[in-house]
């Protein structure tokens, strides 16, 4: 039977139950490109995550590792592709594990899972389950890389101010009012439109309004 790391293979179906909530094959087979990563870094180097997606392959990042995006070393940036890289935390030199296509032919589950083949109601977890299972490392490919320097190192947010108009600490840098009270907040407040209020904000503080 494989291992995940310390973990059986069991084990780690129990783990991503508990963490994500279903034994989600994007979070299971994340957890073999962990491992395979995991094996390319040196013993005892601090080392930070990027994840190409979203979905699914942060959590096999947070469960497997010390790098979540709470601390700040696992950075999600969405490019839409299911790969991860680790890396060392200073030096950037580290390594991208990624699901290889051609690699998938001898599994045709995975391959309908990871290019939406079909639809997700038509999909068999279990079976899909089963051949990442079987397939372990096998289905994934590494590359050498080095990281930007942009992402590099301790990064500071810098002076801590107050919000002349919802009076909640934001940081400095992002002007007069903070990004809410702009117009970029998640959510519908009651009273006036969004719309409005951005407006009328904007032209209070002589601030050019956002799109």
């Amino acid at each position: 039977m494989p291992r995940i790391l310390t973990h059986s293979f069991e084990d780690f179906l129990r783990l991503v139950q508990s963490f994500h909530g279903a034994v989600a094959p994007g979070v299971v087979v994340g957890g073999f490109m962990v491992d395979l990563a995991m094996s390319r870094i040196p013993e005892g180097t601090l080392f930070e995550a990027i994840s190409e997606t979203a979905s699914c392959l942060p959590d096999a990042i947070q469960l497997l590792t010390r790098c979540t995006v709470g601390n700040n070393r696992l950075k999600v940036i969405n490019l839409g592709r299911f790969a991860l890289s680790l890396y060392d935390k200073y030096e950037g030199k580290g390594v991208r594990v990624f699901l290889d296509v051609p690699k998938l032919e001898a599994w045709p589950e995975i391959k309908a899972w990871l290019l939406k083949l079909k639809q997700k109601s038509e999909q068999d977890e279990a079976a899909i389950t089963s051949e990442i299972e079987r397939a372990g490392h096998s289905i994934c490919s590494l590359q050498p890389v080095q990281i930007h320097a942009q992402y590099l190192g301790k990064r500071n947010r810098g002076p801590i101010t107050i919000c002349k108009l919802c009076h909640e600490p934001y940081p400095a840098r992002d002007g007069a009012i903070c990004l809410a009270c702009r117009g970029e907040a998640p959510y519908i407040g009651s009273g006036q439109s969004d719309a409005y209020c951005n407006k009328q904000r904007c032209l209070h503080y002589q601030i050019e309004p956002l799109a």
